[in-house]
């Protein structure tokens, strides 16, 4: 049996706030942990003497991440939101203390993932926290504030740490999240109410393993793919021939398990299916638009990393507009108009970043950055909301998380999803810019960028910057056009509406 969690009806208005400032808060600090590598990795790496390895500062925090959203909020939903949000705190500290005293990189890898532990737990439970203490007229305006403080959470990770790496040292970028951590602690064990116990919580012990065991092969098959393994190659075929049996076996569990991590219910509920396909896309576009708009500025426009950390805030800036103006109207307008306008905003500021060339200005960057912000801005807090208020109060943190998992799964997919798009176009950009006898020795793909140093000639610099500029352009294309296409599933999107209580 659940835990009888503690909802808006027990709570004083008064004291919520301050309940809700711990999760809040913590969400922020995860948001940002995960991306804060982003500008300092390069430092870490070569100071720990582990430059092979660097990607792994980021993957190992995203993947264990990922794989503890559906767990963290099932357990919520079987222990209470306190308890967990506690645990993850504990791990997140942990992690982040001990990352900071790192003598090496598989030690600092292994701090990330207790990090990532420790946000995979924060981020479903933060979001779970606020239908519990609000009621369903009054989730909106919370889920907006979330929406913005996971936008900037997320879009300042890499200038934080570029600032913290220059001016202090990349230890504090870890450091610093202790105080912050014991202070969200102490506020949660002073405001936030305790759970009413049942009978003991049956944990669905092989259905998260199952669950645990896809995940982490599917995402590492898009992690590694086009790099480590080849898209079509023995090892590929592997992978996606294991992750088809787990995600059979996990369906079959599903459909016995008496308290499912992920309840077979879920493809019922229209609303969380329709909140699945956006919040993939979500995640999808807004990785994959942040990584590689970063890189075609500093290396098509010639600004430093931490440069292109600052401009990216264009874009923060604009979700955390409509982030909160979501939240603050949608009771009033309904779902659709922002489900709506959000991919064709989104859309439209790809189609102008796809018209990005070496003489585009800053200021156009910064534009249009900001418009694909707005769009993605009106989505999320009104997405969240919707699938808050289309949940049982007992299945509140697992079909949040639900949902989460996917976003976070989008995310992960994205930066794989642009590379192949790169990869595929760029081949045929070099063979029509380049003479026969360069493109015959330089590679076909974006590591073209790295034979630059050897290239004296100024015409075939230009060729190759050309074509990687246009690459890109064709990913945002693309990538507009996939994301224009919510707007139709926004037209259709159904409900409940938050009535008064």
């Amino acid at each position: 049996m659940a835990a009888e969690q503690i909802t808006y009806k027990d709570v004083d208005p008064k004291v919520r706030k301050k309940i809700m400032f711990g999760p809040v808060f913590m969400m922020f600090i995860a948001c940002f942990d995960g991306t804060i590598v982003g500008t300092c990795g390069p430092v870490i790496a070569r100071d720990l003497n582990g430059t092979d390895l660097y990607s792994w500062m980021v993957t190992a925090y995203m993947l264990c991440e990922t794989i503890m959203i559906p767990i963290a909020g099932k357990l919520s939903d079987l222990y209470g939101r306190k308890p967990l949000f506690l645990l993850g705190l504990v791990l997140f500290a942990a992690g982040s203390f001990v990352a900071g005293m790192s003598t090496n990189m598989l030690m600092l890898i292994s701090c990330r993932a207790v990090q990532g532990l420790g946000g995979g737990i924060l981020i479903p439970v933060a979001i779970a926290a606020v239908a519990d203490l609000y009621a369903p007229q009054d989730r909106a305006k919370m889920q907006g504030l979330l929406g913005a403080v996971f936008g900037i959470g997320s879009g300042i990770g890499p200038l934080f740490g570029g600032y913290i790496t220059e001016y202090i040292s990349w230890h504090w970028i870890f450091y610093i999240n202790i105080p912050l951590a014991i202070l969200a602690y102490i506020i949660t064990i002073r405001n936030f109410p305790s759970p009413v116990m049942g009978e003991k919580p049956i944990i669905d012990v092989r259905g998260i393993t199952f669950l645990s065991l896809f995940l982490l092969d599917i995402l590492l098959f898009f992690e590694w793919g086009g790099d480590e393994v080849a898209w079509v190659s023995a090892e590929s075929a592997s992978m996606i021939a294991i992750a088809t049996v787990l995600l059979a076996m996990f369906v079959m569990v599903e459909r016995r398990a008496r308290e499912p991590i992920l309840s077979p219910d879920l493809l019922k509920n229209k609303t969380v299916i329709s909140a699945a396909v956006f919040m993939f896309v979500f995640g999808l576009a807004m990785m994959g638009v942040m990584m590689y708009s970063s890189m075609f500025a500093i290396t098509i426009f010639g600004i430093t990393a931490l440069e292109a950390g600052e401009y990216s805030l264009a874009l923060v800036f604009g979700m955390m507009i409509t982030a909160t103006l979501s939240g603050a109207f949608v009771n009033k307008t309904g779902y659709r108009p922002w489900l709506i306008a959000g991919p064709i905003i989104s859309a439209v500021g790809l189609f102008y970043m796809s018209h990005m060339d070496m003489d585009t200005t800053m200021g156009y960057y910064l534009s249009v950055l900001f418009v694909f912000g707005i769009g993605l801005g009106c989505i999320m807090a009104v997405v969240m909301t919707a699938v808050q208020n289309s949940s049982k109060p007992s299945e509140m943190g697992m079909t949040i998380s639900a949902v989460n998992l996917i976003r976070s799964v989008g995310a992960t997919i994205g930066t794989a999803v642009f590379a192949f798009i790169i990869s595929g176009k760029i081949d045929s950009e070099l063979a029509n810019k380049l003479p026969p006898d360069v493109y015959a020795v330089l590679p076909h793909d974006a590591g073209v960028l790295d034979a630059l140093a050897t290239v004296t000639d100024p015409a075939i610099i230009i060729g190759v910057l050309e074509s990687f500029a246009n690459s890109i352009d064709y990913a945002f294309l693309l990538g507009g056009t996939i994301i224009a296409c919510l707007a139709v599933i926004g037209t259709a999107f159904k409900a409940p509406k938050a009535e008064p209580c």
